[in-house]
């Protein structure tokens, strides 16, 4: 497989100009180059700028996703509606970094994961996450909380300074982590954010405030204007963490072990039950094995051994063991000039 990068910067709160846009081109004579937007695909060679100096400088938001594991996320906001130490506390280099220019708050989210699964033609772009920014203006903090929950989740894995990252305590834990946004939804898939975890964090976070009806004169007007116009940031609406990293880590640990017990409880009553089916209409399952293999198509062969393998198991520890094998042993033998089937009866064991 090819090497595959996709980058992408988006401009919000202000049109970039001519020159700007000239600047742009500068770094990359492939990329689609607009007003709002700077796209380009790599598949040999890389992007020749830093994002990052290219993000504080023209952009307010940048996805760069590849095939080999990384997902970032970069936001830009400006200073009044976020400020750095509120979004300290949930910073957990390198995978969650803040930092300020002289007008903007910079945020820098990370998940890496040599050993996913990559999705060739997924849609890679910032539309269903960039609702997350105008929430962190508006003093929603649950980005935030679970960036740092994918960050935590990645120092599990390195498990590097163990006791150090397994002692630190939770960050504030803000309203609502029980019932996130559609963007949040996204932000935690992008981030491959841990469920079990993000289960147990939502335990004991406060409930989300109830927000009044959004005004309709306002649904078109930019975050910054719309905090200027109100005069204020509303504080974020959080409680004090008070766990610590381990307590968080173990909880996840005992509910997806506890999950998974029960899923296999789950999956062996099925498969009881279905076992306990074939096994009373013995006759007519061995009629459909009979059928599939008369067609001689290899599809249908693979059904039949199916078939047999299910019905063998049915008929285990009880007064039908015997009749099945005798069964067994006459088509093998009606079949014996059909090394495909035979061989397909041999690797399920079925002799």
């Amino acid at each position: 497989m090819s090497e595959y990068q996709y980058y992408e910067f988006q401009a919000l709160d202000r049109p970039l100009s001519p020159e700007e846009q000239a600047q742009l081109r500068a770094i990359s004579t492939r990329a689609r180059i607009t007003a709002t937007r700077f796209t380009n695909t790599y598949e040999w060679g890389d992007l020749k700028g830093d994002p990052r100096r290219m993000t504080e400088r023209y952009f307010d938001a940048h996805l760069y996703v590849t095939n080999w594991g990384t997902h970032r996320l970069m936001l830009r906001l400006p200073e009044q509606t976020l400020s750095l130490p509120t979004a300290l506390p949930y910073c957990l280099g390198p995978h969650l970094d803040a930092w300020t220019t002289r007008t903007h708050i910079l945020l820098d989210l990370t998940s890496e994961d040599e050993d996913g699964d990559w999705v060739e033609g997924a849609d890679d772009s910032l539309a269903a996450l960039i609702g997350v920014r105008d929430e962190l203006a508006t003093g929603d903090l649950r980005p935030l909380y679970l960036a740092w929950l994918s960050a935590l989740t990645a120092r599990e894995r390195e498990d590097d300074d163990e006791d150090e990252y397994r002692t630190c305590p939770e960050p504030p834990v803000p309203a609502g982590l029980g019932d996130l946004t559609a963007p949040q939804r996204a932000l935690a898939d992008f981030l491959r954010v841990d469920t079990d975890l993000l289960a147990i964090a939502a335990q004991t976070g406060p409930a989300p405030p109830k927000k009044p009806p959004k005004p309709a004169a306002e649904s078109g007007l930019h975050t910054e204007l719309l905090h200027r116009l109100r005069g204020t940031t509303a504080a974020p609406h959080t409680a004090p963490g008070r766990r610590t990293t381990a307590q968080l880590l173990d909880a996840a640990h005992t509910l997806r072990t506890d999950r998974r017990r029960h899923a296999e409880a789950e999956r062996a009553t099925a498969r009881a039950r279905h076992l306990t089916a074939l096994a009373d209409q013995a006759e007519s399952v061995w009629q459909q094995i009979e059928t599939h293999i008369a067609t001689r198509k290899p599809s249908a062969h693979d059904r039949a051994v199916t078939l047999l393998a299910d019905l063998r198991d049915a008929c285990a520890d009880t007064e039908r063991h015997t009749s099945f094998h005798q069964r067994l042993t006459r088509l093998r033998e009606a079949n014996r000039h059909r090394p495909g089937l035979i061989q397909r009866l041999d690797r399920r064991d079925l002799r």
